[in-house]
């Protein structure tokens, strides 16, 4: 059984258990010997110290995982001939895709408020937030002064800085800096084996923060959690097919109705395998043989995409923020979702392509503006469902931006991007592979 199955299963487990248990709870048939135990010994006692293991297991690989792929990341990036106008023009358009994400989602989510209402979800755990810092101060507070003293405290935003800087100082290091940069991918390689591992044991996780979530709250936190996972859906489709839309129409004159098209066969694939990177062989070959997009050009914003371009895990972490602020009744102001949006939009780049990473990322974003990491467990149970949907999103974002840069490039076979009648049979083996 695969992940995706595993964790669906465990949701709705939890949810199925968590609701047994409240009814308990509430009913007045069984004795207090009874709920005492299924309050003592399952709900505060077995489950939630099972979510409480796996949450702070999120945040042990949160400085490892930024640090590692942003160094990997950011060598690939300087190296040889990849440096220069291309280079430019991609990593622009991924920040701007990316910046423009989560301030749709915290636009919507603002509107919407999928969070008021709901201040008794979080429970009895007292929280007294520490007040957002001026603006000024974040952009100053982004340079660090001590590296090693940013990741003990975990501030991402000195980490991405430090990370970006010597990926691009071993890039010009030469023989030593290869040294340096292979072993900082076999440690990726190791880190992302971590994640594995973590995302190994995330049913019992989800299972265990929705059990002991549900059994508190009831029916009314479902219906509250379908409020929050249909405002991310609908962020998630307005960034995909209005967004995109729009940009590529701008800056192209490319017709997107054929991209969407085109590139169906590589979103069903991401959305099954909740995986950016696990999709970069079916993505690169549907955006070279599908959009006529050059191999020199698919070859450097494919992989990149992958590493870089999260705008469906932004969009998430935007909805997220906002519905945890309001959940605990806090508010971030201006300056709070100004450095959301920052954040957000830097930490894309270090987040891999990897099933579940989108949840250590919220957890950085949740630190920086000062808002409960248990919010996280909340939000958890329907993540699943939606990092399907957002890692489609990304891959769909990652073929626009392909699109536009080979056209500026005079890098793009229009025709065969403007070829409706294109089919796997007419165009041989290379065609079956594309639409497979």
């Amino acid at each position: 059984m695969g992940l995706t199955k595993k964790i669906v299963l465990a949701m709705i487990a939890g949810i199925a258990v968590g609701l047994i248990c409240n009814v308990l709870n509430t009913s007045q048939v069984l004795g207090a010997g009874v709920t005492g135990f299924i309050n003592n010994y399952l709900t505060n006692g077995l489950f939630d110290i099972i979510g409480r293991i796996f949450i702070a297991s999120l945040k042990l690989m949160v400085v490892p995982l930024v640090l590692v792929s942003l160094i990997c990341g950011s060598c690939a990036l300087s190296e040889g001939s990849r440096v220069g106008v291309l280079a430019g023009k991609t990593v622009l358009l991924y920040l701007v895709t990316t910046a423009a994400a989560i301030s749709l989602a915290l636009l919507l989510a603002i509107v919407i408020q999928p969070g008021a209402g709901m201040e008794g979800i979080a429970g009895d755990a007292a929280f007294e937030p520490q007040p957002s810092p001026p603006l000024s101060e974040v952009l100053i507070n982004i340079f660090p002064t001590n590296p090693v003293d940013a990741m003990a405290k975990g501030n991402m935003l000195q980490i991405i800085v430090f990370a970006l800087l010597m990926g691009y100082a071993i890039s010009r290091s030469g023989k030593p800096g290869q040294r340096i940069a292979g072993f900082f991918n076999d440690l990726n390689d190791v880190i992302m084996r971590m994640v594995g591992v973590l995302m190994a044991f995330a049913p019992y996780g989800v299972f265990a923060l929705l059990a002991t979530k549900i059994a508190s709250l009831g029916f009314d936190a479902i219906l509250q959690l379908m409020k929050y996972f249909m405002v991310v859906l609908a962020a998630l489709l307005l960034h995909a097919f209005g967004v995109y839309s729009i940009l590529l129409k701008l800056l192209s004159g490319l017709n997107p109705v054929q991209l969407f098209k085109k590139m169906r066969p590589a979103m069903v694939f991401a959305f099954s395998t909740a995986s950016s990177a696990a999709t970069i062989p079916v993505t690169l070959s549907t955006v070279e043989k599908r959009l006529g997009v050059d191999n020199k050009v698919a070859s450097f914003t494919i992989p990149l995409g992958a590493t870089i371009n999260m705008d469906g895990t932004a969009i998430m972490q935007g909805v997220a923020t906002v519905f945890i602020s309001q959940l605990y009744g806090i508010e971030i102001g201006l300056m709070g979702y100004l450095t959301v949006i920052l954040t957000a939009t830097l930490a894309s780049v270090g987040t891999a392509g990897v099933p579940g990473v989108g949840l250590i990322m919220l957890a950085m974003v949740l630190q920086q503006v000062g808002l409960p990491l248990e919010g996280i467990a909340i939000v958890m149970g329907v993540d699943r469902l939606l990092d399907m949907v957002r890692t489609a999103v990304n891959i769909t974002g990652d073929s626009v931006v392909s699109a536009i840069v080979a056209k500026s490039e005079g890098a793009l076979n229009v025709e065969t991007f403007n070829d409706a009648n294109y089919s796997s049979v007419a165009n041989g083996s290379e065609g079956r592979q594309a639409a497979s």
